[in-house]
């Protein structure tokens, strides 16, 4: 663990610190900046700059690093997502932007297949725009795209998800070329598809208008996401931004998500440094890690405990561990519950719709691993 004062800042207010074998979730914090990071952000402190002319500055540096037309800094991938769909209705018309998120008048309505309905398309809503389903449960075609394009149809919204594509959902590919032939724009939520590196942008070069990223998975900080587009989407997302709030005094509905100028620095800094580290030694060291997890987790009856192996994207390795209630007595969701109520609490997760327990070592300081490993290992009985 880091340090003879670990969590000591949170102790002094009462609250208890925990080891995250979660990974990178906004619930438990996010990100730790690296410290390219917080060493840009500190300079960044010394002087004050107007920041519309540091967001243009710090986007034009991020489009050229990861090779898009355009880049914006927002307040997460999830602002960045609801950035984009006011853009989408309202364009550069301010009389629209104050309106919103009262959509009369404008085209309002998001496509989305039905089998990509997820937990932050609810971001997509809150501009003022309806989610409409396209496709079903079992699979989606082109046909069903095409006959859910209509006259209040401001864009096509798409979920990446290299690391385990759906081969039942429309792709990309099909989806790029159905809506451009209707002369629809499409939008994708691409938060954690960061490597391999042709990945990072990958979207937008592929014909896609928008694409955001979470910057925290770079190790810039938790509330930090990058908007990447064309020129022409990025300049109206920007007109939506807090920063057009002020600057522009435009009442958009971008004014509560705001962002620093640490921030912004800290975020050019770590794509600079993600588009230039070893990522062969980060990855050595992750799965360095997972396998630290799972030495004292081998042998145990009704346990089974396998390395995750995927590199793609954020989340690279980890620890899937699989129980035979019958066997140990315990469930996946006891295992989690145990580990968090003891000392200091490990936080896991069961996803929903699964009954294993995913670990991953994403937000794990240097010698947690070993004391997750071990942990997990005293809830089962010897022999």
């Amino acid at each position: 663990m880091a340090g003879l004062d670990w969590g000591g800042i949170y102790k002094e207010l009462g609250a208890k610190p925990v080891i995250n074998a979660i990974g990178s979730v906004t619930l438990l914090g996010g990100s730790t900046p690296i410290p390219e990071v917080k060493e840009a952000m500190e300079r960044a402190d010394a002087a004050y700059i107007p920041l519309m002319e540091l967001e243009e500055k710090a986007g034009d540096a991020i489009a050229k690093m990861v090779d898009v037309p355009a880049a914006y800094i927002t307040s997460g991938a999830g602002s960045a997502l609801t950035l984009a769909t006011a853009a989408f209705m309202a364009g550069d018309d301010d009389d629209n932007i104050q309106q919103l998120p009262n959509t009369t008048g404008m085209k309002n309505e998001i496509l989305i297949q039905k089998r990509q309905r997820y937990w932050y398309d609810r971001c997509l809503e809150l501009a003022g725009a309806k989610l409409v389903d396209f496709g079903s449960e079992e699979n989606t075609t082109r046909e069903d795209l095409e006959e859910a394009i209509g006259p209040n149809t401001a864009v096509v919204h798409y979920l990446a998800v290299e690391q385990s594509p759906d081969p039942h959902a429309l792709s990309l590919e099909e989806t790029l070329d159905v809506a451009q032939a209707h002369n629809v724009p499409v939008m994708v939520d691409a938060a954690g598809q960061i490597y391999p590196l042709e990945n990072f942008g990958k979207y937008v070069r592929m014909g896609a208008d928008f694409q955001c990223i979470a910057a925290k998975y770079l190790g810039a900080s938790q509330s930090v996401g990058l908007a990447l587009g064309s020129k022409e989407m990025i300049r109206k997302l920007s007109l939506q931004s807090f920063i057009g709030y002020e600057g522009r005094r435009i009442r958009g509905v971008g004014r509560p998500q705001k962002v620093d100028r640490q921030e912004m620095i800290g975020a050019v800094a770590a794509v600079k440094h993600w588009m230039t580290m070893n990522h062969e030694d980060r990855l050595a060291k992750a799965e360095g890690q997972s396998q630290t997890i799972l030495a004292p987790l081998r042998g145990i009856r009704g346990l089974k405990a396998e390395l995750i192996n995927n590199v793609i994207g954020h989340i690279s390795f980890g620890v899937r561990l699989e129980v035979d209630s019958t066997v140990t007595g315990k469930t996946a969701h006891d295992i989690v519950a145990e580990l968090k109520e003891g000392e200091p609490p490990i936080w896991t997760r069961v996803r929903d719709g699964e009954d294993c327990v995913l670990i991953h070592v994403f937000g794990l300081n240097d010698g947690e691993d070993r004391i997750v490993g071990e942990r997990i290992a005293s809830l089962f009985p010897m022999g």
